[in-house]
């Protein structure tokens, strides 16, 4: 079982002053390749995994940002951390199961 949740709003700098749209999604394509659950939201995305492994993700993220000609990147993470019990995010969800 999972032992954190972790979400990030990842927001890139650009050069020009263009969207960082189309970086937004290389993000969370690295998210995607990593194998983790996740879900994306509108204004960040959340992780399911050990905490080891999504700082991981995390740092990846951060790396593509600039391999793809960002000249860096701010994120603000939220981490939710239990070793004993697990983190779940079906089971923080489950009494809203349509989303509202």
């Amino acid at each position: 079982m999972a032992n954190a949740l972790l979400s990030i709003q990842m927001i890139p700098k650009t050069n020009n002053g263009e969207s960082v749209i189309p970086y937004v999604d290389q993000a969370i394509a690295v998210i995607k390749q990593s194998g983790l659950p996740y879900r994306v939201a509108p204004l960040e995305t959340t992780m399911e995994g050990d905490l080891s492994e999504l700082l991981q993700v995390v740092q990846r993220m951060h790396e593509v940002m600039i391999e793809v000609g960002c000249p860096g990147a701010l994120s603000q993470i939220k981490i939710s951390y239990n070793p004993i019990a697990g983190a779940s995010m079906d089971k923080l969800l489950e009494k809203y199961p349509d989303g509202k």
